[in-house]
C-alpha cells in the first residue's frame, strides 16, 4: 500500500521518493492488481438488502390491494407508508396520484391498481439533476473527466469513510486508478480509517496529521493525483454538524482550493445518509442540501433497517437523486442504485 504524506522540513523518511508533485510516497509492500470481478465478489443483491424493509411493511401491501380498492385500502396503505419512513407529504402525493388515476381511468382490477403504484415509487425516485453522477452501472460513462473529483460529505456515524471505501474499490475493480484524501483532520480515527481501506484497496491515501487544515490535504491530494495520472480523486470531509456558517466555511474553502485547479470541479458532491436512522436522515439531508451543492446521496446501511421508505422522501422532497445504496459490510456490498430495480426487489414474494 502506497501512503501519501507531506514531508516535514529537514526530514525524509527512509526508503521514500518525491515525485514532481512535491508529495513523498512511503510504499508499504507492493501495490495488488485491482480485484478480479468474480461472481462471489459482486455485491449483495439490492433485494437482499431490502429483505427487513419488505418483510416488516411492503410485503402486506398486496393483500391490501386483493381485499378491495376502497376506503379502507387508502387508509391502510398510507400507514404502512408513513410507518416504512417514507414520509407523511411523499405518502399523501403518491397516494393521491394513485386514487386520481384509479378513477380516471376505471381501474377495477387490484394488481392493476399495484402496478401504478409501483410506477409511481419508480417515478419518485427517478430524479435527474443533469449535475454530477460520473458513474454508470457499466462502469463507464461518455464525458468522463480526469481526474474525476468526488468530494464525500456527511455526518460522523452515517457510514461516510466506509462508503468511500467500497467507492474505491468499486472504481479499483474497474481498473480506475485512484487517489483518496483524508481532508477530515478533525478526527484522527477517520484519517486511519481511510489509511486502513486504502490498504485494503491498493489505493494511494494523501493525508496530514490530526488537525491539518484540510484544504492542505486537499491541494496535496490533487497534486498527487494529477502526477499520478488518477482517474479518480475522492475527499473525505469533516462530518460533525455544528452551525451551517461553519460548514459552509470549511467546505467552501475546500471548494476554493480544488476549483482554482479544476473550475468545474467537484463533479459530484455525495451526500452518505444512514438509512436506519429513518427521518432523521431527511433532516440530514436538507441540513446539506442547503449548506452545499449536493449532487447525490449514498443511502448507507440499507440491508439494516426496516424503513428503508426514507429513500422516497429524500428523492421526492429534496430532489436529489440516490447514486448507490449499501448492500452489506464487505468492500464490493456498494451497489449503483437503479429505481426500477430497487421498487421491484421491495415488493418481491
Amino acid at each position: 500500500m502506497v501512503r501519501l504524506f507531506r514531508r516535514k522540513k529537514d526530514e525524509e523518511p527512509i526508503g521514500a521518493e518525491e515525485d514532481a508533485a512535491g508529495v513523498t510516497a512511503v510504499t508499504e509492500g507492493p501495490v495488488p492488481p485491482p480485484e478480479a470481478t468474480a461472481p462471489e465478489d459482486e455485491a449483495a443483491p439490492v433485494d437482499q438488502a431490502v429483505e427487513r424493509t419488505r418483510r416488516t411493511w411492503f410485503s402486506r401491501i398486496g393483500g391490501m390491494f386483493r381485499r378491495g380498492l376502497n376506503e379502507e385500502l387508502w387508509e391502510e396503505l398510507e400507514e404502512t407508508l408513513v410507518a416504512a419512513d417514507t414520509g407523511v407529504t411523499t405518502t399523501i402525493k403518491v397516494i393521491d396520484d394513485l386514487r386520481e388515476r384509479v378513477k380516471q381511468e376505471s381501474i377495477r382490477d387490484p394488481e392493476q391498481a399495484l402496478g401504478v403504484l409501483k410506477e409511481d415509487l419508480i417515478a419518485t425516485l427517478e430524479v435527474d439533476t443533469g449535475r454530477g453522477q460520473i458513474w454508470h452501472s457499466n462502469g463507464h460513462r461518455q464525458t468522463l473527466p480526469r481526474p474525476a473529483i468526488i468530494l464525500v460529505v456527511g455526518v460522523n456515524g452515517t457510514g461516510k469513510t466506509t462508503s468511500i471505501g467500497k467507492l474505491a474499490h468499486a472504481y479499483r475493480s474497474q481498473g480506475k486508478k485512484l487517489v483518496l484524501a483524508a481532508a477530515d483532520t478533525f478526527r484522527a480515527a477517520a484519517i486511519e480509517q481511510l489509511k486502513e481501506w486504502g490498504q485494503r484497496t491498493g489505493v494511494d491515501v494523501v493525508a496530514h496529521k490530526q488537525g491539518a487544515d484540510p484544504g492542505a490535504v486537499v491541494f496535496d491530494a490533487l497534486s498527487a493525483a494529477e502526477s499520478r495520472g488518477a482517474d479518480v480523486l475522492i475527499i473525505d470531509t469533516a462530518g460533525r454538524l455544528h452551525t451551517k456558517a461553519h460548514l459552509m466555511e470549511e467546505l467552501m474553502k475546500v471548494n476554493r482550493v480544488i476549483q482554482r485547479k479544476y473550475p468545474e470541479a467537484p463533479h459530484e458532491v455525495l451526500l452518505v445518509l444512514d438509512a436506519t436512522t429513518g427521518q432523521n436522515a431527511m433532516h440530514q439531508a436538507k441540513y446539506f442540501t442547503e449548506a452545499v451543492g449536493v449532487t447525490g446521496v449514498v443511502l448507507a446501511k440499507l440491508d439494516g433497517t426496516a424503513k428503508g421508505g426514507v429513500i422516497f422522501s429524500i428523492c421526492d422532497q429534496l430532489r436529489v437523486p440516490v447514486r448507490f445504496v449499501g448492500t452489506g459490510e464487505r468492500p464490493q456490498d456498494l451497489a449503483p442504485f437503479e429505481p426500477r430495480e430497487f421498487v421491484e426487489a421491495l415488493f418481491a414474494s
